[in-house]
């Protein structure tokens, strides 16, 4: 007997059922089984998703991750300060890459989110400061924070404030949100802290690669029903 999957999931050879777009494309299938909505918390890791999720804007993710080792290469495995200090040089240099997608406003971007990265960690320790001695109007994370929450100190651990009390449960493809608000507030904080090329659609695909939010349909062998 033939079971009925909803739009989006598909039963694949192995037994295992997983959404469409990882399917069918080893690399892509790999990716979604053991790594996708995997916890990332580093501050370096964090920052290789966000460049990455930034270049795959407008294009497929499968094109991305083909070219990961590529990207790893040429922006120095996204060690932020190494990517901070890079010159005009280093531009030109990316843009004859064809290893990559050269796209010279995606490039200026992962440049300017370095520099951004190494800027929101010394504000943070500040505004950590400022938090541990009861100045709250000079720590404005203070809110998200949960009883005995430590202020976050790096971006990899900022992302993780935006994570929702409730995840959303998809039935199928159509279900699954472009964006929450969640996403909505993490694009406008970062953006609010020098990141650019971050808005709320890619700020959803991040949390969704590295497990602040669950936005796999209900019923796949990662997310079953029961």
């Amino acid at each position: 007997m033939t079971v009925s999957l909803p739009e989006g999931l598909v039963a694949c050879e192995d037994g295992l059922v997983r959404p469409t777009w990882a399917a069918t494309d080893p690399l892509l299938r790999d990716y979604y089984d053991t790594e996708w909505g995997s916890p990332v918390t580093s501050e370096q890791g964090v920052f290789e998703r966000l460049v990455l999720e930034s270049f795959q804007s407008g294009l497929s993710w499968s094109t991305i991750l083909k070219k990961r080792e590529a990207f790893r290469t040429a922006f120095a495995s996204f060690i932020p300060e190494a990517v901070a200090a890079f010159t005009d040089q280093d531009r030109e240099r990316l843009m004859q890459d064809a290893g990559i997608v050269r796209n010279k406003r995606k490039i200026d971007a992962a440049i300017a989110n370095a520099q951004a990265v190494i800027a929101l960690r010394v504000a943070l320790a500040a505004e950590s400061n400022a938090h541990g001695a009861g100045r709250m109007d000079e720590a404005p994370l203070g809110h998200l924070l949960r009883p005995r929450q430590p202020y976050p100190r790096h971006l990899g651990e900022l992302v993780w404030l935006y994570q929702p009390s409730q995840h959303p449960r998809p039935k199928n493809a159509g279900e699954v949100p472009a964006q929450t608000e969640e996403s909505r507030a993490l694009s406008a904080q970062l953006k609010r802290r020098g990141f650019v090329f971050f808005g709320p659609v890619t700020a959803l695909a991040l949390m969704s690669a590295i497990g602040i939010v669950n936005t796999d349909i209900l019923g796949t062998w990662k997310r079953p029903l029961n």
